[in-house]
């Protein structure tokens, strides 16, 4: 089960998006350097569809919305973002996992974003240009096949 702790609109996660960032308890990576440690914990509401639509419904202008975490049960955060497909169309879905690869519960068709890669802290963020961190747009081929699009420099030279 996967819990919350909390909800934020935001400008910066997301390029070119309002994105409803919602904060997921009980991250099993413990990087080193994380700055938010107190995700680690089991603490928060639980974040289901029901939960989730409520969320949605009181951010009015959002464009996405964001799993920041979740790398706890990767196939609920897939259960979630097709559920934001199929009840809010207009709504993009990302996720931010600190996973170094695509968890295999994840079908990218219910993303549009997709974040990858643990936090290090010699390396910085995604506006560093030496992280190691990745995000990618998930553009969908002629054939309907999804695509990575890697959009990780539209982080740098932001002003």
């Amino acid at each position: 089960m996967l819990k919350y702790v909390d909800v934020k609109e935001v400008f910066a996660e997301i390029p070119d998006e309002i994105t409803l960032a919602i904060s997921i308890s009980g991250c099993p990576l413990h990087c080193k350097g994380c700055h938010s440690q107190y995700l680690w914990e089991d603490i928060g509401d639980e974040l289901n569809t029901e939960s989730l639509g409520a969320l949605l419904s009181g951010h009015f202008g959002i464009t996405c919305v964001c799993f920041m975490g979740g790398d706890n049960d990767p196939a609920q955060v897939d259960l979630l973002s097709a559920w934001v497909k199929e009840n809010h169309p207009h709504v993009r879905t990302a996720w931010y996992s600190g996973r170094d690869s695509i968890a295999p519960q994840i079908h990218l068709k219910n993303l549009d974003y997709i974040k990858i890669g643990r936090w290090d802290e010699t390396k910085g963020p995604l506006t560093n240009p030496q992280t190691n961190q990745t995000l990618y747009r998930v553009d969908r081929a002629v054939n309907g096949e999804s695509v990575l699009t890697d959009i990780t420099p539209k982080f740098w030279n932001r002003i």
